[in-house]
């Protein structure tokens, strides 16, 4: 043996001791409290608990979005602590895919230009046969020429996943890539992260407020007060539901979050 361990058995996302502060010393807030954590390569992820509990920035010390006052995120083999800004962008723009609850398209370009923006900006020429291929898994290759505009809800968020997708991203991380659907376009956005994770062994961590969202990952990692406090593997609805009703956030069996100004669903 020569020692080489084979990248995919290796941790595609991985926290060690990570913590995050905001602050002075009078109004310090501990957003991250000493988070260890390693995410295979290949699996779809949920991250779950109250709000304020961290979620957020898990997510954005995970994805390079942010920096931690301490420990270590280390992303496709790269400790990104060593990263300068200039490296880090370049290493989000080519490793990272993102999701989030607003679809971020460009109103004034066609499916097809959203979708190849990314590469566009990193100064590369997009490959036709990829971006042929990313097209056709969403469904929506008959949509190339159409505008954002002339695109239902489901559909834009479609078109931010193909856009996420066409990088071929070591990781793609999603905020809440669900808030902003009606049940059944929700459902349909779901199954097609999943299928990424299924068939192409693509490797996805989503943010969500929703028991239901959740259960299409592998795992659901717990958050409470910036520590990890449960993992579920195999989630269903109901097991997700009773961790956060242990969490003692939970009372809703409908699986709507009311905070003071808003209600998540």
């Amino acid at each position: 043996m020569n020692g080489t361990q084979d990248p995919h058995a290796r941790p595609v996302v991985r926290l060690d001791a990570v913590s995050r502060l905001y602050g002075g010393p009078k109004n310090r807030v501990t957003a991250l409290d000493n988070v260890s954590i390693s995410l295979k390569r290949g699996t779809f992820t949920a991250v779950m608990g109250p709000s304020g509990s961290g979620k957020s920035t898990f997510l954005h010390c995970a994805a390079g979005l942010d920096r931690p006052t301490s420990g270590a995120v280390h992303l496709d083999g790269v400790d990104l602590g060593l990263l300068r800004e200039k490296a880090l962008t370049k290493f989000r723009r080519e490793r990272i895919g993102f999701v989030f609850q607003a679809f971020n398209l460009l109103p004034a370009l066609s499916v097809v230009d959203n979708v190849t923006l990314p590469l566009r900006l990193a100064g590369k020429r997009p490959n036709k046969a990829v971006v042929d291929e990313v097209l056709e898994q969403v469904g929506l290759s008959g949509k190339r020429r159409s505008r954002p505009g002339e695109l239902s809800g489901g559909q834009q968020q479609r078109v931010a996943i193909a856009r996420a997708l066409v990088t071929q991203p070591a990781v793609i991380f999603g905020d809440e890539p669900t808030g902003a659907l009606d049940t059944r376009p929700a459902a349909e956005v779901l199954m097609l992260v999943r299928q990424s994770v299924d068939v192409v062994g693509q490797t996805v961590v989503m943010v969500t407020h929703d028991p239901v969202a959740a259960s299409y990952a592998d795992r659901v990692v717990f958050l409470a007060d910036g520590r990890l406090t449960g993992v579920v593997d195999r989630p269903t609805v109901e097991q997700v539901t009773e961790q956060l009703q242990k969490l003692g956030t939970w009372g809703d069996p409908f699986g709507i979050q009311r905070t003071g100004h808003e209600v998540r669903r």
